[in-house]
């Protein structure tokens, strides 16, 4: 049977905690350069209408280094540009490549994309979720500070698709999640539903990172919001992640963020650049725990 990836809840427990077992691995492989090139003429198709820098390199270099090859693909270079379905898109490239990496606006498109796949379909953005970023997040906690089962994590700003995230991830691996938002940017209710017990959402942002071993944010105006951008300034102010804050966490908390940053926004340059931001270690990440990922959606 053919795996998806669209959320983290495409995987049981066990599978996420071996993928990122795998990709500490792969890790190490390619630290020490003895890489082995697992997925020899594999091709993976990288579908983007929507920009990256992070997804593109890291699904790129690792197909590379897995001993395969990518093909970027963007709407103005296909027929999904020129009004092709998606179906369609989908029924073609599953006879011609081993595996296809979307990364796009609506979720539902995604959803329509894999229900006409017979080759794996990864999901590489999303405006509802963003999985491959929560595999490095989550292999880069393990690595700094061992299993994240029973940890506390604070999420600070919009509850938006890295939110969506983290709450699946805080029902697959046992954390406690306390998200900070204004009440008018609450995550999704029908994925907070599916929470338990593992989830609170306020808005004090100061409760939220109390105690937190990990506090985690975004930005505030992702792409297709530009017009909001004055609003969400406002709005957003209190949320921003400064030191006075972070020394509400642990004392040994570290921070992330899945980049791009704006300083002196959503994070002020002293916390990123300080000892406890580890982004560039969760940001190299994403290379391996995505080699992880292909490795086992292509066995």
């Amino acid at each position: 049977m053919t795996r998806h990836f669209l959320t983290l809840n495409s995987l049981t427990g066990e599978e996420l905690k071996n993928i990122l077992t795998r990709a500490s691995e792969l890790k190490t492989e390619f630290q020490e350069k003895r890489m082995q090139q697992s997925q020899p003429g594999r091709v993976l198709a990288m579908i983007f209408e929507k920009s990256s820098t992070r997804t593109r390199v890291s699904f790129e270099a690792a197909m590379a280094q897995l001993g395969g090859h990518a093909i970027f693909l963007s709407p103005d270079d296909t027929q999904l540009g020129r009004g092709e379905p998606i179906e369609d898109t989908a029924r073609v490239l599953s006879k011609m490549v081993d595996a296809v990496m979307l990364r796009t606006f609506h979720h539902e498109k995604l959803e329509r994309y894999a229900a006409n796949s017979d080759i794996p379909v990864i999901n590489g953005l999303s405006d509802t979720y963003h999985p491959c970023q929560l595999l490095a997040d989550m292999q880069t906690y393990f690595e700094l500070r061992g299993d994240i089962k029973g940890k506390k994590v604070s999420w600070l700003g919009d509850g938006n698709n890295m939110c969506h995230s983290y709450i699946n991830a805080s029902n697959i691996l046992g954390f406690q999640l306390a998200v900070a938002c204004p009440p008018e940017f609450y995550p999704d209710e029908e994925i907070v539903a599916t929470a338990g017990t593992n989830l609170d959402i306020g808005s004090d942002p100061r409760a939220a990172v109390s105690g937190a071993d990990l506090v985690v944010t975004d930005m505030w105006v992702s792409m297709g919001q530009e017009e909001e951008r004055e609003k969400r300034m406002q709005v957003f102010k209190p949320y921003q992640v400064t030191s006075d804050l972070m020394k509400l966490a642990a004392d040994d908390a570290i921070f992330m963020h899945c980049l791009p940053a704006h300083r002196g926004e959503e994070v002020t340059a002293e916390v990123i650049d300080g000892e406890q931001s580890v982004v560039w270690v969760q940001a190299g990440n994403r290379l391996h725990s995505q080699k992880a990922l292909l490795e086992f959606l292509l066995k």
